[in-house]
């Protein structure tokens, strides 16, 4: 259900938390978006110079390239089984007929292709000009930002770019932005506090929440700025709810680092996105009611790959091999190394999206609310 709101409770209560039109936010009030498109930042050129040895194979092609002719045509009707039925037979090609999507060292990875530079989406995460190893960093290459930042990380493309279905063709991230729009789960609502000046201000405060409410759509299944969404609490208190310092800069806001937890769900999975060094910027449309931004930080490693590994019957379509991409993430993971092994254990990565206009109501507002009935 979504809250219709009188002029007497946007005034009351709901007036810390009611994005207004940007140009007139008054002093001290609070902005609200939730997340409407959130994307693995892939770089693409027209004709993927970033993949010059080509995009790498799925399961169903590793699998039947290892059958003969006779088994090939007699496992796949000669090849008029569609991929989706082949697909439970692809995935076991474990010596004991183990399915590698979830025990991907069964097998020995196939080769890998990266994808490579010039340019990525992405932030200097390691602050360094080369990517030589740090403390927190392994050594690795660099990209240059594509709106030319020099020197920006993104080892998530540079791992996920060549892989057919995370391109923008493929089906993997249509599907998951797909699915949170269809059914509500693993929303994120972005709440911006203590905004003074909505062009520059050099102390504000933004913070994470899950909704429990679905996106409100119109007739044409368009997202609707300035809808109501109520945030996902356990005794009172947010389940996310992790900030980060920020500032404005005409018109843009920029975040400080720190470590976030963000809700997800997509390809029919849930779980929380863990990023270390978490930034973001996001330019606020003039009106208010629309923003688009880039965020960035330090993707833990097996998280990602149960997530790449466990997208399950989707992979038939959208070409993918778990063993091979598992095996290439810990290769060049660059990322908070194992003090014991000193291998790194962080993907970086960087996340395009885009938000509309919210009020994120909290628990106490929902109260005043119920209590104005």
């Amino acid at each position: 259900m979504k809250f219709l709101r009188s002029a007497v409770l946007i005034s009351a209560a709901l007036c810390a938390s009611a994005p207004v039109a940007i140009a007139e936010a008054p002093p001290n009030r609070t902005l609200g978006f939730t997340v409407t498109i959130w994307d693995f930042g892939i770089y693409e050129t027209r004709f993927a110079d970033e993949c010059p040895a080509g995009m790498n194979p799925g399961y169903d092609e590793i699998w039947w390239r290892g059958l003969s002719k006779e088994e090939r045509a007699e496992k796949t009707a000669n090849g008029l089984n569609s991929r989706l039925d082949r697909y439970f037979n692809a995935i076991r090609r474990g010596p004991n007929g183990e399915d590698v999507a979830m025990n991907p060292f069964s097998v020995p990875p196939e080769p890998f292709l990266y994808a490579v530079g010039p340019k990525s989406y992405g932030f200097n995460l390691d602050g360094t000009t080369d990517g030589s190893a740090t403390p927190k960093s392994c050594k690795h290459g660099k990209f240059e930002g594509a709106d030319g930042t020099p020197a920006v990380d993104n080892q998530v493309f540079r791992l996920l770019g060549c892989i057919y279905g995370f391109r923008s063709y493929g089906q993997y991230q249509v599907n998951a932005n797909e699915n949170r729009k269809s059914n509500g789960l693993g929303m994120t609502l972005i709440e911006i506090t203590d905004v003074d000046d909505t062009q520059n201000d050099p102390d504000v405060t933004m913070t994470f929440h899950r909704s429990i409410d679905q996106y409100t759509l119109d007739g044409r299944g368009q997202f609707v700025p300035f809808s109501s969404y109520r945030i996902d609490t356990e005794n009172g208190v947010s389940r996310y709810g992790d900030s980060v310092k920020a500032k404005i800069v005409d018109g843009e806001i920029i975040t400080d680092a720190n470590d976030v937890r963000l809700p997800f769900y997509g390809n029919y999975t849930y779980m929380d996105q863990l990023l270390r060094d978490f930034r973001l910027k996001m330019k606020i449309s003039e009106d208010g009611a629309t923003a688009i931004g880039l965020a960035g930080g330090y993707y833990y490693l097996d998280q990602l790959m149960f997530y790449v590994c466990g997208v399950g019957p989707i992979a038939s379509s959208g070409f993918s091999d778990c063993p091979s991409t598992y095996a290439a993430a810990r290769e060049i993971a660059d990322g908070y190394p194992d003090p014991e092994t000193g291998k790194c254990t962080h993907l970086s990565g960087a996340f395009p999206f885009k938000a509309v206009a919210a009020f994120i109501i909290h628990p106490d507002q929902q109260s005043a609310e119920d209590s104005a009935k």
